[in-house]
């Protein structure tokens, strides 16, 4: 049986950043506080929880006074930065360059005057930490459109300005834009709507790559954490590609899995999946 990992799987450069800037304060403080899951993966949070790192809630957040917090890729609206300086609080902020340049374009965008009435339209997943980051810079105003079936949200007699978070397919962005632009053109206004391409191309590129990942083995064994957006969507475009193709969360689940009958096995996953997580998952599958 071969066993190989897929070289352009694991964290993307703000995980990364994010995990780094937590391991090297930690190395001199017993205790750092994290607004949220630094990654969406909950064998990297349990390894760093044993170095010291704590999870807390907003709400949490709020009690604070006097102490230092990290702020994660993903990261957070302006209301978070409020209560910081309110709250003597240190932020820590590893917010992904990529996601600080997109809050600002909507944050330019939103208070700008000559913008006055234009609809803010974002497309990811309500809720999601990226995209309540987002909605703060619109001071909550904006419409978030999580699917199709959502764009009957939108004013087509008014001007409208669609965004995307970060880690949205590209494929299902530009439908996206051309079913409003569809619907605008139907209302006799499609010279008043507008669209900007901010999906990071990192993260957009790993659809291509793990679709041909998973067709050149027999089986796919794709490693993630359940909350990871982007771990579902990729591993989505790996069944597609392979039939074969099965999902973890830790190493642990693969002995319900039979690997055994197949003769080349890929191992890979999202950017929220650490290596060494699918390293020890090759591990087990080559000595069980």
């Amino acid at each position: 049986m071969q066993v190989t990992i897929d070289n352009n799987s694991g964290f993307c450069f703000g995980v990364i950043h994010a995990i780094k800037t937590a391991e090297e304060y930690l190395k001199d403080h017993d205790t750092l506080y994290c607004l949220g899951d630094i990654v969406h993966n909950n064998e990297e949070v349990k390894r760093l929880t044993a170095m010291g790192l704590r999870v807390i809630s907003f709400e949490q957040f709020r009690q604070l006074h006097d102490t230092t917090v990290l702020i994660r890729a993903h990261g957070e609206p302006p209301l978070t930065y409020q209560i910081a300086k309110g709250n003597n609080i240190t932020l820590i902020d590893a917010t992904c360059p990529v996601v600080l340049k997109l809050q600002q374009r909507i944050a330019d965008f939103h208070r700008n005057p000559e913008n006055g009435g234009k609809q803010v339209l974002i497309f990811g997943k309500q809720g999601h930490a990226e995209v309540v980051g987002l909605m703060g810079q619109t001071d909550n105003q904006g419409i978030v459109i999580s699917s199709f079936d959502e764009i009957d949200k939108i004013d087509y007699n008014r001007p409208a300005m669609l965004y995307s978070q970060t880690t949205q397919g590209l494929d299902q962005y530009y439908e996206l834009i051309r079913l409003i632009q569809k619907r605008y053109e139907a209302a006799g206004n499609s010279d008043i709507f507008q669209y900007a391409d901010t999906i990071c191309r990192k993260v957009a590129n790993r659809a291509k790559e793990i679709a041909e990942f998973a067709k050149q083995h027999d089986a796919i064994l794709f490693v993630s954490g359940e909350k990871s957006s982007n771990g579902l969507h990729l591993f989505d475009i790996c069944r597609k590609n392979n039939p074969n193709s099965f999902m973890v969360a830790q190493p642990g689940q693969i002995t319900d899995l039979n690997l055994k009958e197949y003769r080349s096995i890929g191992i890979c996953g999202a950017t929220s999946t650490p290596m060494w997580l699918m390293e020890e998952c090759k591990n087990l599958i080559i000595n069980t």
